[in-house]
């Protein structure tokens, strides 16, 4: 009967379901793609949002989303090996996959170096 009244409690090891997420995403070469992230213990995981204000306060306003279901987010992932999804974290260690670099200022006189357009993620 106490189950009727209040329900049964979720183990930690239960995955919810979040509905609708606004999901951080890249722009690849032909479509975007879900950005990952890293835990602090250095696994990958996918990030999803419960409304665009809150992933503006964490990503900023200049970060593009799409609006995702939670099993869709999950099976985009998972065939990368990525397992976790975290809903609303307060702040974020930094992205899975280094950003670009960034070309260093060059003074006008000469050449400016060749710089590559995506460093290569570091080998497991």
């Amino acid at each position: 009967m106490e189950d009727a009244l209040y329900g049964v409690a979720a183990e930690p090891g239960d995955r919810l379901r979040a509905g609708r997420l606004c999901v951080p995403v890249r722009w690849g070469t032909r479509a975007c793609v879900p950005r990952l992230f890293r835990t602090p213990f250095g696994d990958r995981t996918a990030v999803g949002f419960s409304g665009p204000a809150r992933l503006r306060e964490v990503l900023g306003a200049a970060q593009p989303w799409i609006v995702l279901a939670e099993p869709a987010l999950r099976a985009l992932v998972e065939p990368l090996g990525v397992r976790d999804l975290r809903i609303d974290p307060a702040r974020l260690p930094g992205p899975a996959v280094p950003a670009p670099v960034s070309a260093p200022a060059v003074p006008s006189t000469g050449p400016s170096p060749a710089v590559p357009e995506t460093v290569p993620a570091p080998a497991r």
